[in-house]
C-alpha cells in the first residue's frame, strides 16, 4: 500500500486516481501510523515552500516522513514535495527542508534567460543523467512530462537523475538511495507519468 501524505497541500486525489489507474492501492492520509504501515510514501505539494514546510512540521508528519525514509522505506516527493526533500529553499526568505537529499531551492529566474515566462508551465523532455534510474525503466530519454514551477533544485548535481531544458538546464528529478523526487507532475503527464508511478510502485 502507498500512503499519500495529506498535510493540507497537494494534488492528493489526482495522485490517488493515477495509482488506481495502474492497479496500485493508495490511500490519502494524515495519520502517522498509516505512513509507518505503508510500503511506500508519496509527498505531494503545491504552493509556497515556507507555508508547506510549516504545515508539514506542525502536523507532526515531517518527523514521520524523515524517520521512515531513514529506515529505508521508498519515498517520492512531487513538485513542491520534491523541493522539500532538499536542505533549504530561498523562496521568499530562507526555509529549512527535510534534508534527505543535498541541495537548495532557488528561483529559476536566476538561471533562465530574461523574457521567458515564469512560472515554467508545460511539457518538456526529460534528459537522463548518469545510470538510468529504476523509476525511469518504462520510459525513454526525451519523453515529455508536465511542469509547473518557478523554483528548482540547485547544488544537487550528484543526486540529479534527470534534467530538462527551459532556456537553461534545470533539475527535473533527483534521487538518493530510497528517496526520489520529481519536479514535474507524473499524475498530469499522461502515459509517461503513469509509467514512472508504475516503476516506483514496483520498487522492492
Amino acid at each position: 500500500m502507498i500512503a499519500i501524505v495529506d498535510y493540507g497541500v497537494g494534488n492528493l486525489f489526482s495522485l490517488k486516481s493515477s495509482f488506481a489507474a495502474i492497479g496500485a492501492e493508495a490511500v490519502v492520509t494524515s495519520d502517522p501510523r498509516v505512513l509507518r504501515d505503508a510500503q511506500k510514501i508519496i509527498l505531494p505539494g503545491v504552493g509556497a515552500f515556507g507555508d508547506a514546510a510549516e504545515k508539514l512540521r506542525s502536523s507532526g508528519l515531517a518527523d514521520t516522513v524523515i524517520s521512515e525514509a531513514k529506515k529505508g522505506k521508498y519515498l517520492m516527493g512531487i513538485c513542491l514535495g520534491m523541493q522539500m526533500l532538499l536542505e533549504k529553499s530561498f523562496e521568499y526568505g530562507e526555509h529549512c527542508g527535510l534534508g534527505l537529499i543535498g541541495g537548495e531551492i532557488r528561483p529559476i529566474s536566476e538561471t533562465i534567460p530574461a523574457g521567458l515566462k515564469i512560472p515554467h508551465i508545460g511539457w518538456n523532455p526529460l534528459i537522463f543523467r548518469g545510470e538510468k534510474s529504476p523509476i525511469f525503466k518504462y520510459i525513454n530519454d526525451g519523453d515529455c512530462v508536465y511542469f509547473v514551477h518557478s523554483y528548482h533544485g540547485t547544488n544537487c548535481e550528484e543526486n540529479t537523475i534527470a534534467t530538462t531544458e527551459y532556456g537553461a538546464i534545470l533539475t527535473a528529478a533527483v534521487a538518493r538511495d530510497n528517496v526520489f523526487g520529481c519536479q514535474f507532475h507524473p499524475e498530469k503527464s499522461g502515459e509517461v507519468g503513469l509509467s514512472i508511478l508504475r516503476a516506483f510502485n514496483e520498487l522492492r
